[in-house]
């Protein structure tokens, strides 16, 4: 099997870190994030972005102070990608 390239690391990034990758394919992954420190850094981000998304203590939608400005927050949700 070839190497592993970056885009085919963060394709399917979601699938190694779920275990859901075949052992050889697991095999690849690993040997390139011992080469490759800008796919290291993207999985520790992604990891992060993971566990903030599931962190149950972060302010919900709800949670917005009533003092901010109600054009702040229509810009804000334009803004998110669809």
């Amino acid at each position: 099997m070839n190497p592993l390239t970056c885009k085919e690391f963060i394709d399917f990034l979601s699938a190694y870190l779920d275990g859901e990758l075949s052992v050889e394919r697991k095999l690849l992954f690993d040997k390139h994030l011992t080469a490759c420190p800008d796919c290291v850094a993207y999985m520790d981000s992604y990891n992060l972005t993971i566990g903030l998304l599931n962190d149950k203590s972060l302010p919900t939608d709800s949670d917005v102070p009533a003092d901010v400005p109600q054009s702040l927050l229509d810009a804000i949700l334009a803004a998110q990608p669809k």
